[in-house]
């Protein structure tokens, strides 16, 4: 098993991927730029398909050494960041189909991501 702090940074990088990612893809679509136009496209659903592997994978490990029981059940602050994590990871198809939303997901991702950082340092039951 991997050490605890690995596990962390590995989950931070695929924050800032998914961030980056999806605040770039969104800005272009915001700026009138359609989805074939992007030129850094295919870098960008990379980093965002990356940063999403990476958040899981790294927050699985967290539990691991944080000594979650397999098998137990989830606790409500873990379903919450599952359900963030989903949010992340569909969030990226909105830019292009909704271009007038643009600016609402650039205000809402910073309050998804503390929402997240609060689940994870907290630990609400």
């Amino acid at each position: 098993m991997l050490p605890y702090g690995f596990y962390k940074v590995l989950h931070i990088l695929g924050i800032a991927l998914t961030l980056v990612a999806l605040g770039g893809m969104t800005v272009h679509a915001l700026n009138g730029g359609l989805k074939g136009e992007n030129v850094a496209r295919r870098l960008l659903i990379g980093m965002h398909g990356t940063g999403v592997l990476f958040i899981l994978v790294g927050g699985f490990g967290l539990l691991a050494r944080i000594g979650f029981a397999h098998g137990s059940g989830f606790p409500f602050w873990l379903w919450v960041k599952l359900g963030l994590w989903g949010v992340f990871a569909v969030v990226a198809a909105v830019p292009y189909r909704a271009p007038a939303r643009g600016k609402s997901i650039l205000l809402l991702l910073p309050v998804l991501a503390m929402a997240a950082a609060a689940m994870a340092v907290y630990k609400p039951s």
